[in-house]
């Protein structure tokens, strides 16, 4: 353990963002016998980066902070302790370790202890890192990213961050207490490490053998799998609550099952899922019996620890410690965060309407019989998707498409745009190292030592991989939207291997692979492809991701209730992270093989859709599968239209909560923390969450049901059924009907909901007439916002706002004058304003040209 020696002293630390070096004033304070060093770094009003290090042993690039203004500090020194103040927070290191305090001295967080030990990775020197901090048992913990175990609140967890398909590492936590914490590591990081652990041995005899279709890196493949019995018994010295977490003891599992005692506490199945899985269950003083059922090849370990009140955060490959702190509410830690690691471009209209997909079409003209009858049919959409294989028999990843199947990409692109529809196409890290383009990177010696992932920490790789993307596909095609797929690299390939051309073991930048592909293709686009909007599709993430335009969804997941209801989790803990753009595969990706006639499927796929009407993207997708709505019948095609135009009849308030995202750092998709931080009810439920400022979503996550429990938080002036404009009530448990039209969505008192009717695309949202919704009982404020909607000239002040003011008490909607203007901004509209109360509902037309307008809505 480290101990501070009180020595002050002040200069400057140097770091880089890859290439650019950045200097930040910095407090330094050695400590220990060897001298060790803490770096106190004001990095805003209400963030601090710490920094404790006995000697850097990797000199690493700084990647996920980006240069802004440093803010100014006080220092002042007592008898028995050093105090830091900012205008937002203070920082106290009291006894060698550090507290920090809310402006008004309020305890927000305290270190307790910390560890740096020497270690190897690949021969080489590196150190363990462990940071714990004090952590009271009315404190919930959200974020960590996308996981699949069904935890939203963490506090107490363990978990092992490492990116694979279906989970998305963001070492990142909200806390409902007043502040945020983001561990600073690239490589691998454990969340509440548990040093104890036991091996679960495997029974004698054969399990069950199942044939499965799945994906892999090199196509659709069949595989027969077996399962056997793992045992093992487990002694425990104190009755408590303990973190369990069940490591498969392979790269990938293809199922999680673990039973204490006779009683499951974990099952699920799926064709991919990470390699761990983790609970928190309560276990008394004596012997329990463990079992899990598991693949043939598993090894399984279960690793347990008991809940207590700390907090720990531990690298195994690291420089030292390295953290920054975030004080505030969820909303000022999100805002902050983007601040320091990038904002989050705004997302091109498009890409916030409905996303065809499907795995996949193999040809051009399949793609263009299915666009065309979306748009016989008035099925709003506003992009189709290419997936994998396209480049049929010049391999892998080849960046062409192979001719027999599409032999004029440019008229497939044309084609699309011409019925207002963009094209994506699937665009892989990896390269067939046997096709003409892998040979030269084989050549150069651009791939990752002995894999076909391509080394994108080598700069020159990285533009040589940028240069043929952009000449091949992107620039000639006019491609509008790229999915990166398989950015973890599957199978947790920087292991034991080296990047950056050898310089690094892989393990240093293990969970960061994605990061670097990301900004490799964005910054090309931002560079070559003129002022075209971004938009890049990925399926892993990392802290600072959000500026390079990315959207993330949650990979290869079934399609079970179960599984569904696992999606919203994991969308949420990714949200709170800091990442705001994320989707699911409605209706799963793998699915059922009767699934076009399953009642019992159809039920679900409907769920599922009408789900991710009221996520950031709304998109479905699925293995094997024609997805389009007319295969899986008339009723399904009817109920997926009136949730396809929800979701367009909501784009003024979606793209204008977008442009929130990415001008004041907001978030769209909320889980209750955000909102209501003081309301333990309303902290504990998993998925039930805010869509923007305004909707409580409520899942439909059961079959069959009539009626359904809903929480509301209490609110000023309560909450309306968005459905059908009803009042509910102030707050509190809410008994709501269920049918199959529709999931329940509730809108908090003082909202104001623009919407827009019968749109089939977004390229007429900027012109549309508004109908603009009013719930009394409180005050309230919108800003609508709009611009060109598909290039950059919003970052040069290009766009158009509306800000909307509604006086309760007056019964007042207040349309201030507009600010700014854009190419093709449409300078007058009709509105139909609506007020909707308890008593009703009151409708007032009026004409909007751009100047102040007041609507009174008393009789």
């Amino acid at each position: 353990m480290k101990i501070l020696v009180v020595t002050f002293i002040l200069l400057f630390y140097n770091c880089t963002v890859f290439a650019e070096c950045k200097n930040y004033k910095n407090l330094a304070f050695s400590y220990g016998g060897n001298k060790d060093t803490i770096y106190v770094v004001p990095l805003a009003d209400n963030v601090v980066r710490i920094i404790k290090s006995s000697g850097k042993v990797h000199n690493i690039p700084e990647m996920v902070y980006v240069e802004g203004k440093l803010p100014k500090y006080k220092v002042k020194k007592t008898s028995d302790k050093d105090v830091i103040t900012l205008d937002d927070m203070m920082i106290e290191i009291v006894d060698g370790k550090i507290r920090f305090l809310s402006s008004d001295g309020k305890l927000l967080l305290s270190e307790s202890e910390s560890m740096i030990k020497t270690s190897q990775v690949q021969n080489e020197k590196t150190y363990i890192s462990t940071q714990s901090f004090h952590s009271p048992s009315d404190e919930h913990f959200y974020g960590l990213g996308q996981f699949q175990d069904n935890n939203l609140d963490v506090r107490g967890l363990t978990r092992r961050l490492t990116q694979v398909n279906t989970q998305i590492s963001i070492p990142f936590l909200m806390s409902n207490k007043g502040y945020g914490l983001l561990w600073n590591n690239y490589g691998l990081t454990d969340f509440n490490p548990a040093s104890e652990f036991i091996a679960l041995k495997r029974l004698e005899g054969e399990g069950r053998a199942t044939t499965v279709n799945v994906t892999s890196t090199t196509g659709g493949v069949t595989e027969i799998r077996h399962s056997n019995i793992f045992t093992a018994e487990l002694d425990i010295k104190e009755s408590g609550r303990y973190a369990l977490m069940l490591d498969v003891g392979s790269s990938m599992a293809r199922r999680h099952n673990l039973s204490v005692d006779d009683s499951v506490v974990i099952d699920m199945n799926n064709l991919w899922l990470p390699p761990t899985s983790s609970v928190i269950v309560h276990l008394e003083k004596g012997r329990h019996v463990l079992k899990s059922e598991l693949t043939k090849e598993d090894s399984p370990k279960v690793y347990y620890r008991k809940v207590d009140n700390t907090t720990v955060f531990s690298s195994p490959v690291s420089n030292g410690i390295d953290y920054t702190f975030f004080a505030g509410t969820p909303d000022d830690v999100i805002s902050s965060y983007r601040v320091l690691t990038g904002g989050s471009p705004m997302m091109p209209v498009w890409a916030l309407g409905y996303i065809h997909c499907r795995e996949r079409f193999h040809s051009q003209q399949e793609i263009l019989d299915v666009a065309n009858r979306f748009r016989n049919d008035s099925l709003p959409v506003d992009m189709i998707v290419q997936d994998w294989q396209y480049w049929g028999k010049y391999g892998w990843n080849a960046m062409r498409f192979d001719e027999e199947y599409y032999p004029d990409p440019a008229a497939l692109t044309d084609s699309l745009h011409a019925m207002d529809m963009k094209f994506m196409l699937s665009i892989w890290s990896k390269i067939d190292p046997a096709s003409a383009l892998g040979k030269k990177f084989g050549e150069k010696g651009y791939y990752i030592d002995n894999t076909q992932w391509v080394d994108f920490f080598n700069p020159e790789a990285a533009a040589f991989y940028w240069n043929n993307m952009r000449d091949s596909l992107v620039n000639r095609y006019d491609i509008d939207a790229l999915w990166l797929d398989a950015t973890e690299p599957e199978n947790d390939d920087l292991r034991d291997r080296r990047v950056c051309g050898g310089r690094y073991p892989g393990e240093v930048f293990r969970n960061a692979y994605p990061l670097v592909v990301n900004k490799t293709v964005y910054e090309g686009i931002r560079r070559d492809s003129g002022n075209k909007r971004a938009m890049l599709f990925t399926r892993c993430a990392f802290p600072g991701m959000q500026r390079y335009g990315v959207a993330t969804w949650s990979g290869d997941v079934g399609n079970d209730w179960e599984t569904f209801r696992r999606q919203i989790v994991a969308g949420l803990g990714i949200s709170v992270a800091g990442l705001p753009w994320w989707t699911y595969d409605a209706g799963g990706f793998f699915r059922p093989q009767q699934q076009y006639t399953d009642d019992s499927y159809r039920q679900r796929f409907v769920r599922w859709l009408q789900t991710s009407v009221f996520l950031p993207l709304m998109r479905v997708h699925g293995y094997m599968t024609d997805t389009e709505f007319w295969n899986y019948g008339d009723e399904v095609v009817r109920l997926s239209r009136k949730s396809l135009s929800l979701r367009y009849s909501l784009m003024p308030y979606i793209y204008s909560s977008a442009a929130d995202v990415s001008f004041n750092g907001s978030t769209i998709m909320r889980p209750l923390v955000m909102d209501f931080p003081e309301d333990q009810t309303a902290l504990s439920l998993k998925y039930q969450y805010m869509f923007g400022h305004s909707l409580m979503v409520a899942p439909v996550v059961e079959p069959d049901i009539k009626s359904m429990k809903v929480y509301l938080p209490h609110s000023k002036g309560g909450w309306y059924d968005f459905n059908s404009g009803r009042y509910v009530s102030d707050g509190g448990w809410h008994n709501a009907a269920v049918t199959i039209e529709e999931i329940p969505v509730y809108v908090r008192a003082g909202s104001i909901i623009p919407l827009t009717p019968g749109l089939e695309n977004t390229s007429s949202l900027a012109s549309s007439n508004l109908e603009i919704r009013i719930y009394k009982g409180a005050d309230g404020e919108f800003r609508l916002y709009e611009d060109e909607g598909d290039n950059y000239n919003y970052e040069n002040d290009k766009y158009g706002e509306i800000n909307m003011k509604w006086d309760d008490s007056a019964k007042e909607l207040i349309l201030e004058n507009r600010r700014g203007s854009f190419e093709g901004m449409c300078n007058s509209r009709n509105i139909k304003a609506v007020m909707i109360s308890s008593d009703g509902v009151v409708e007032r037309n009026l004409h909007y040209d751009g100047k102040k307008t007041v609507v009174n809505f008393n009789l």
